[in-house]
């Protein structure tokens, strides 16, 4: 198992994921926007916001696929389907701590369920699995984290 082909891989499935995301988006299945929403942590320029986030989102996305290659290298295998099962986790650690409990803590510009009436937040607060961005949310944001699991598993795999 290669790491290069981790990284690969994590550029790939990140391409994948966000393009999947962008898409839901676009479909109106969701009102999400992740790389809009770890760009305003660091810029209240939306625009600026946006570039930035789609940087941070590929850089956590070869990250992630790092410690699934590591995680493949202490298990002794690797796959599409492993990996596939990697993304499911990773997708719902996603909506549940990391972007609804740990996020809200540290972004400066994200409202939480405890936020005043009287301050106003760029963003509202996501909610469990992100269900404030819409109903669907949860399931495009799953398909897009198993999709992306999915290249990376298979990248490390091919690599190996």
């Amino acid at each position: 198992m290669s790491v290069l082909g981790a990284v690969a891989g994590g550029f790939a499935g990140t391409l994948v994921l966000t393009t999947a995301l962008r898409a839901g988006n676009e479909l109106g299945l969701t009102r999400m926007d992740l790389p809009f929403l770890l760009g305003t942590a660091f810029s209240t320029d939306r625009t600026r916001a946006k570039a930035l986030g789609y940087i941070l989102h590929f850089v956590a996305g070869i990250v992630f696929a790092l410690v699934y290659w590591l995680i493949f290298l202490a298990i002794g295998q690797s796959g599409w389907w492993l990996g596939a099962a990697f993304g499911l986790v990773h997708g719902l650690f996603s909506g549940t701590a990391l972007v609804n409990t740990l996020l809200p803590l540290i972004h400066p510009r994200m409202g939480t369920p405890s936020t005043a009436a009287t301050s106003v937040a760029l963003l509202e607060p996501p909610g469990f699995l992100m269900l404030n961005y819409g109903p669907q949310t949860p399931l495009v944001s799953l398909a897009a984290h198993v999709a992306y699991g999915t290249v990376v598993g298979g990248f490390i795999s091919l690599a190996g």
